[in-house]
């Protein structure tokens, strides 16, 4: 969800698509539906959603949708390149509920969660490992998804011999995991790798299922320590269209209004929250 190469041409796409707006125009943007949520999801990507919609994407967009007092209408689409331009870019649907802050494909609202990448491992076996530069790790088989911003983290540390590099996209309708993270997980608790480097939100939850299924528990850390660059903890927020500020700031008034219901959800999921502004973890029920 963090979209580089394109992004300027994609902006200026997105611009041309919301319409020209004269300054009189300061209501709900015409592009948004007001009587429906119409919301951009991918049909298979749990933690976050599924056509079930008991995803904890799914459940915040039923919370939104509450505030409104109208119903939630999904657009289906697998991520991948081209997610957002054949979502918002072509005006059917409204919102992205889980976009990473620094997209410059669309503009978003103000983070409603701050969460970190993760190392994942076999309970007992990495004991006290809480950072990449652990020598402990120096040799050992180590699944990452491809593109992601460990992978530079760990080519800085040596890490790169014992990297297994997983493709970032997982488009086979026959494939045997939902997504990518949960065939790494899978392969972690079957010993295939020695532990994994993997977006927090995604491995909390993954790893439970995991151990649920194996009866293997494993250990997700949050990579607390690591420099600023490559960046390894996001701000997230929504994504609507580029100049769509009043959508924007309805939403903003929702996140703000709903932020303890917001909350509960990820943290019934095992989505690790952060402080703010500080890399500790954010203590329940604080602000």
């Amino acid at each position: 969800m963090t979209p580089r190469a394109t992004a300027k041409a994609a902006a200026c796409a997105l611009l041309l698509i919301a319409g020209a707006r004269g300054t009189s125009a300061q209501h709900l943007p015409d592009l948004v539906t007001t009587d429906t949520l119409r919301v951009c999801g991918d049909p298979g990507n749990m933690p976050f959603s599924q056509r079930k919609e008991d995803g904890f994407e799914n459940r915040i967009a039923a919370i939104v949708a509450d505030e409104l007092k109208i119903k939630v209408r999904y657009y289906w689409l697998t991520q991948g390149p081209g997610f957002v331009r054949n979502t918002l870019g072509t005006g059917l649907c409204d919102v992205i509920i889980g976009s990473a802050l620094g997209s410059e494909l669309v503009q978003n609202t103000n983070p409603y969660y701050r969460s970190a990448y993760t190392l994942v491992t076999r309970r007992g076996e990495f004991t006290d490992v809480t950072g990449l530069d652990d020598a402990r790790l120096k040799g050992k088989r180590i699944g990452v998804i491809a593109g992601t911003p460990p992978v530079n983290r760990m080519g800085d540390l040596g890490l790169i011999s014992g990297m297994k590099a997983y493709a970032p996209y997982q488009l086979d309708p026959a494939r045997p995991h939902q997504t990518v993270s949960a065939e790494v997980v899978s392969d972690l608790a079957e010993g295939t790798i020695d532990a994994a480097v993997l977006w927090g939100p995604a491995a909390g939850w993954l790893a439970k299922q995991a151990a649920a299924r194996t009866g293997k528990p494993l250990d997700v850390v949050p990579l607390l320590k690591e420099p600023d660059r490559p960046a390894m903890t996001y701000r997230i927020g929504m994504g609507v269209r580029l100049g769509e500020d009043d959508w924007k700031r309805q939403l903003n008034t929702i996140l703000r209004k709903r932020r303890d219901d917001i909350e509960r959800v990820l943290r019934e999921f095992d989505v690790p929250l952060l402080d703010e502004n500080d890399n500790r973890l954010l203590e329940p029920g604080k602000p």
